[in-house]
């Protein structure tokens, strides 16, 4: 039987390539976005790379919605194996310019939105012993970035949701899959055009050693290893003080972003 798989945030960058690398291997795969035009795009790639897709219009951030697609996705193929959770939204806002409407946003797409979909589709995974739960955070939510916060908060919060599912679920034959990404090229990453970005892969890369991780059911898939390793046993455990000044220095050298909205 075809791998069934949903992919949230699916209309550009991962969560396409996922799809489309998916779709060579005859997977059916559904597909979540807010962009009509760019969802068909990413159905038609999906259906000429030899998969079947299955199109949703709508917002991981509205409930009625994400049951309303489950139940399309359960009446097409019966349920799912795979639920990769891979929508997310990023502004960036210094304390400047604090905004705590910025913070309800990101929140809502990043870690709700996530947890709407959990919610959806694990009591028929449990019922069927098996399924895997793959949410996409990020290397940034190991530690406060600057201006970074809400971004930076959000994939933090999403980690540690993720580290309790899978405690919880330990021996229901449901894994959970936490994926923390570097650089990966991507409409969230084209802000920093002009900017050097450390260890940068191209999306192609970055889907593959997505997919990897989950096929192997691994509690934490993170790269590349030449910025994660440092990251995640490194950065994290810095004494307060020391991080703080470095966070400093760093913000003073940052170029300001673009304040337009990028989503996946």
């Amino acid at each position: 039987m075809a791998l069934r798989v949903l992919i949230t945030g699916a209309t550009s960058g991962l969560g396409r390539e996922m799809a489309v690398q998916l779709a060579r291997e005859g997977a059916r795969v559904a597909l979540t976005g807010r962009r009509r035009e760019k969802l068909d795009e990413t159905a038609a790639a999906v259906r000429a790379a030899g998969g079947e897709p299955l199109a949703l219009l709508g917002d991981v951030a509205d409930p009625a919605q994400v049951k309303a697609h489950y139940a399309e996705i359960k009446r097409a193929w019966g349920g799912l194996d795979w639920a990769i959770l891979n929508a997310g939204v990023s502004e960036s806002k210094g304390a400047l310019e604090f905004s705590a409407e910025n913070y309800r946003w990101t929140f809502e797409t990043n870690v709700v939105g996530v947890a709407r979909w959990i919610e959806a589709v694990l009591p028929d995974m449990l019922a069927a012993r098996s399924g895997v739960l793959a949410g996409v955070a990020s290397l940034a939510g190991f530690r406060g970035l600057p201006l970074s916060g809400a971004y930076c908060a959000s994939k933090s919060a999403l980690i540690t949701m993720l580290d309790s599912l899978r405690a919880d679920l330990r021996g229901t034959g449901v894994d959970v899959v936490t994926i923390c990404p570097g650089f990966v090229k991507s409409e969230i990453t084209a802000r920093y055009d002009g900017q050097s970005l450390p260890f940068f892969l191209e999306t192609e890369d970055g889907a593959r050693r997505m997919l990897d991780g989950i096929r192997k059911r691994k509690r934490l898939v993170h790269f590349p290893w030449q910025l994660s390793i440092p990251v995640i046993y490194l950065l994290h455990n810095l004494p307060g003080w020391l991080y703080d000044r470095l966070a400093w220095r760093l913000a003073k050298r940052k170029r300001p972003y673009p304040e337009s909205a990028k989503t996946r």
